[in-house]
């Protein structure tokens, strides 16, 4: 629940932004002073200082991409985004989460992830996803629960993932219409985006897909079927036609990274309508995977420039999990920013990292948090002096083998439960050749 100040400041914030579609370009600086008034602990000062500079400065890239949202977003989803996001996510939300921190030493993330379901309407190469099969999936009163505790603990973001989470379309929406006060994000396929749906994301107002292309035609298709990308597109242009956020998200791999990272596929994402990119380095997770498919030491040091590049040069909002330690000081999992639940509702520490020690169904996601294993995270993290070589599992091995053990942490792999020791050798070779790239990187 609110306190009486909390509600103050948000009515206070959200006076401030309904003045800012008469005149973004004068009005915005106001709301990023207003919001440095509230942030008494200076936990956002960076972030605030940066945007308000940048709206300050017509030549600069991220006052385009600010303007932008005035331009192609409906404007009563961007004032629930930034109504959602700003007052409840990162002032309200963030206080809570310190305080709870403090309280019990523990992470507390300020954004979780949750798969409604393992099913999906593909197979994709190199999926973990397929082997858990389409039998799990968590409840509505699971899922509604979930995030009830969660705003408790101060999170107001919430990210689908999978499975495909539009198998439960029906349920999202509700989910988007009760907690209103929430911003819901998604990792989809966008296969079953249709004119239906979007009309209701633009009822609820709340909901933002990332939509996966892995490159072009041919590279999207390669693994995820013919047929797929041009799907991908047209969920793209519905999107784009009823002025709805959403972005991309990507995972590169020996065979794409050089179309993921080109001027020419950023371009397309962009005039496609994508106002952000996620960018993820594939990972030989689960039994099947395919570690040929990994990236190599200089593709990702390829990634690293070219993602840095774009910043300053293109109308788009970034993440480069593997690479972007630095901004982040280091590995962002365990819950130190989010955390993960599987469709049988075990909490992992990341999507990538299929271990843990708790289920949701039997503790609180508080009590999971201070589990064993969510504990192992919170004292080894960053993992690394170098922030390019924070991943306990890609980048530092034998890290997430020694939390694993110490915690009694089990394989959360249902149909083919997969030995730590096992994958932490997978990726062995990939950090050796990968440690000297990023010391020269970090260091020089």
């Amino acid at each position: 629940m609110s306190t009486m100040k909390e509600k103050v400041e948000a009515y206070g914030i959200k006076k401030v932004i309904d003045y800012l579609d008469s005149n973004p370009e004068e009005n915005m600086p106001k709301v990023f002073d207003w919001l440095s008034k509230l942030d008494l602990d200076n936990q956002y000062a960076g972030a605030f200082k940066l945007g308000k500079s940048a709206v300050n400065d017509p030549a600069s890239i991220w006052h385009s991409f600010l303007m932008s949202l005035f331009t192609d977003i409906d404007p009563d989803v961007r004032k629930t985004f930034f109504e959602n996001f700003l007052v409840n996510s990162v002032l309200i939300g963030g206080r809570r989460k310190r305080e709870i921190e403090k309280e019990y030493d523990c992470n507390v993330p300020w954004t979780l992830l949750m798969d409604p379901t393992s099913a999906c309407n593909l197979h994709c190469t190199g999926c973990w996803a397929a082997e858990y099969g389409n039998q799990l999936s968590l409840s509505l009163s699971q899922l509604d629960d979930i995030i009830r505790q969660g705003k408790e603990l101060g999170m107001y973001m919430y990210i689908y993932t999978g499975g495909e989470p539009l198998v439960r379309k029906d349920d999202i929406i509700q989910l988007c219409e009760k907690h209103s006060d929430c911003i819901f994000l998604s990792f989809t396929n966008g296969t079953l985006i249709d004119e239906a749906f979007a009309d209701k994301m633009l009822q609820v107002k709340n909901f933002i897909p990332a939509i996966s292309v892995e490159g072009f035609e041919a590279e999207t298709d390669m693994r995820r079927g013919n047929g797929t990308y041009q799907k991908v597109v047209k969920a793209m242009e519905i999107l784009k036609e009823r002025k709805l956020p959403f972005g991309f998200s990507t995972c590169y791999h020996k065979h794409n990274t050089e179309v993921i990272g080109s001027e020419k596929y950023f371009d397309d994402m962009i005039a496609r309508g994508c106002k952000f990119g996620w960018i993820f380095t594939y990972m030989p997770v689960g039994l099947n995977a395919i570690p040929d498919l990994m990236a190599t030491a200089q593709q990702r040091e390829f990634m690293y420039h070219q993602i840095r590049k774009f910043r300053q040069t293109k109308p788009i909002f970034t993440m480069d999990f593997w690479n972007d330690g630095e901004y982040v000081n280091g590995c962002i999992a365990g819950g130190r920013c989010y955390l993960h639940i599987n469709a049988n509702g075990d909490v992992d520490p990341c999507a990538f990292i299929h271990y843990s020690d708790s289920n949701i169904k039997e503790k609180t996601l508080l009590e999971a948090l201070c589990s064993p294993f969510f504990m192992q995270y919170r004292k080894h993290q960053p993992f690394h002096e170098n922030r390019l070589r924070v991943c306990p599992l890609l980048d530092n091995p034998g890290a997430l083998a020694e939390m694993v053990h110490a915690s009694g942490a089990h394989s959360t792999d249902l149909e083919n439960p997969e030995d730590i020791d096992v994958l932490s050798e997978k990726c062995r070779s990939c950090a050796e050749q990968w440690k000297p790239v990023a010391d020269k990187l970090w260091y020089h």
